[in-house]
């Protein structure tokens, strides 16, 4: 490949030509969409691959090659150009830029900092890329497969995580400066929840010496550690009444309806971590006083029952209304209704919309005098009488957060679904795919990815994170002019305007000349 700007501008006019015979030579006349569209897309990559190059070459042309001041005043002379490689999406391209030295000064290479470079290889957009796939899907196999199909490249999967893990640092940095949401785009219940999903761990070393080398039966190496999952949100007030609950939980003659939007979780923001639940509240406090204001009326915190939660929750939230999520504790209605009629009996649902309706009417306390009156029936076999007991230990100890009637009549929400589908989806489907073992480190990396993702931070984050880099390498941050990607997408088209004026003859189109 030319190295001159001028032979790798003919270099790309000769493509560009190739292209457009492509397009529009005898054998497209026959040619499949599909042939052409993939074709296109190889040739667009090799393309890009030029235009880059050509790019950076004329920065590199343009660059002075005076001596330039080092930090502590004192004059570097130039002393000769040296390269380094570019990782893209249009695969590897070359950089040579004027290296200024000095023996016993330093050294400086200002076109690294013009050019906004990191200290590795990688470009932003091929991280970014990348690790967006890493945080959905796994990082070898065939993520791996699908960058190679489509750049026609792999990335080696310790590249991956070594990029993921770098680009994770400033995560809870960029929480700790992002302004909090507009209160106008707030509800007036600020609702917190919490919940644990377990992870499985590789075993640390000395574990390692200790496992055995044949497992027995039930034994499996390495062992789950508890990510807890918080959720910050606010939602507009909903009164309903416990038979309307009942319709719509059980799906009774249920018309379908798009749901209000001013009745969604506003502004959520997710987080999840392996630090344990004191580290989680801790930090799920910052996110609540962000979150306070004169338009927060009510103060609410769901949670599934978990007690090391529960009493966290009272003592850091003490102001907040702790509910029982209201699935969990119909959850239990469900395993007593399979423990006593069986998991096929078409009584169950009946026996538990039932119950259900009594716990929504504040008739809790009757619901577990029944289940210990039967559970005391000499008919009633161990193994029933063994869940009968749980159920109603359970709906005892939560008595004080299941005053479903208040909650209600106020409009709050009683179940978790946010936390809920976080748990599912934030954790389990990337997390828990088979064959999976996490370094605590590299899960708690992850983590905080699929957190900015899921908060929908991505863009903001990546380019917080690409300033914080100029600051730290370059001493100076990044220009806040519109992005030249978005101003070439906002200009007209050059294809559009050459289509518009009515010539035929491609030769007249830039580069084609």
């Amino acid at each position: 490949m030319a190295f001159n700007s001028q032979e790798i501008i003919q270099d790309i006019r000769a493509e560009f030509e190739r292209l457009l015979d492509f397009v529009t030579g005898a054998e497209a006349r026959t040619a499949k969409a599909d042939s052409i569209e993939r074709g296109l897309f190889k040739m667009l990559l090799r393309l890009g691959a030029q235009l880059l190059q050509l790019f950076f070459v004329m920065r590199s042309e343009i660059c002075s090659r005076q001596a330039v001041q080092g930090k502590d005043g004192q004059e570097l002379p130039y002393h000769r150009d040296t390269d380094r490689v570019y990782f893209s999406i249009f695969n590897k391209v070359c950089i040579e830029r004027p290296y200024f030295y000095k023996q016993g000064v330093g050294a400086q290479i200002p076109l690294d900092a013009e050019l906004g470079l990191g200290d590795d290889s990688y470009s932003d957009l091929l991280r970014e890329i990348t690790e967006f796939l890493a945080v959905y899907h796994v990082y070898g196999g065939k993520n791996a497969g699908f960058l190679e199909r489509l750049f026609g490249f792999r990335l080696s999967t310790r590249a991956l995580q070594q990029n993921v893990a770098e680009d994770a640092e400033s995560v809870e940095a960029y929480y700790a400066q992002k302004s909090p949401p507009c209160p106008e785009s707030e509800a007036e219940i600020l609702v917190i929840q919490a919940d644990g999903k377990g992870i499985p761990m590789v075993l640390e070393e000395e574990e390692v010496a200790e496992a055995q080398v044949r497992l027995g039966k039930g034994q499996k190496h390495g062992h789950k550690k508890e990510a807890i999952v918080t959720t910050v949100y606010t939602i507009t007030a909903a009164p309903r009444t416990p038979h309307e609950v009942i319709a719509s939980f059980f799906k009774e003659n249920q018309p379908k309806r798009t749901p209000k939007k001013d009745c969604e979780p506003q502004n959520k923001h997710i987080w999840a971590t392996l630090d344990g639940k004191d580290m989680a509240l801790s930090r799920l406090t910052q996110q609540v006083a962000l979150r306070e204001g004169v338009h927060i009326q009510y103060r609410v915190a769901l949670c599934d029952g978990c007690e090391a939660l529960q009493s966290r929750l009272l003592l850091q939230f003490s102001d907040f209304t702790l509910i029982l999520d209201f699935v969990h504790a119909n959850e239990y209605l469900w395993d007593a209704a399979n423990s006593l009629l069986g998991e096929t009996s078409e009584q169950r649902l009946e026996w538990v919309k039932g119950r259900t309706l009594q716990i929504l009417s504040g008739q809790t306390e009757q619901v577990i005098a029944e289940l210990r009156q039967i559970a005391k029936n000499k008919k009633t076999k161990v193994a029933q009488r063994k869940q009968l007991h749980k159920t109603a230990n359970y709906f005892e100890r939560n008595l004080p957060y299941m005053d479903y009637p208040t909650y209600l009549s106020k409009g709050y929400p009683i179940a978790t679904g946010a936390i809920e589908g976080a748990c599912r989806h934030f954790v389990k489907d990337r997390f828990e795919l088979s064959g999976m073992r996490w370094l605590q480190t590299g899960a708690e990396n992850l983590l905080r990815l699929r957190a900015v993702a899921e908060n929908e931070d991505w863009d903001a984050y990546y380019a917080y994170r690409r300033d914080q880099r100029q600051l730290r390498l370059y001493g100076q941050s990044v220009s806040n002019k519109q992005p030249l990607e978005v101003q070439a997408i906002n200009s007209q088209p050059v294809l559009q305007t050459f289509v518009a004026s009515g010539h035929s003859n491609y030769s007249q189109l830039p580069l084609a000349v």
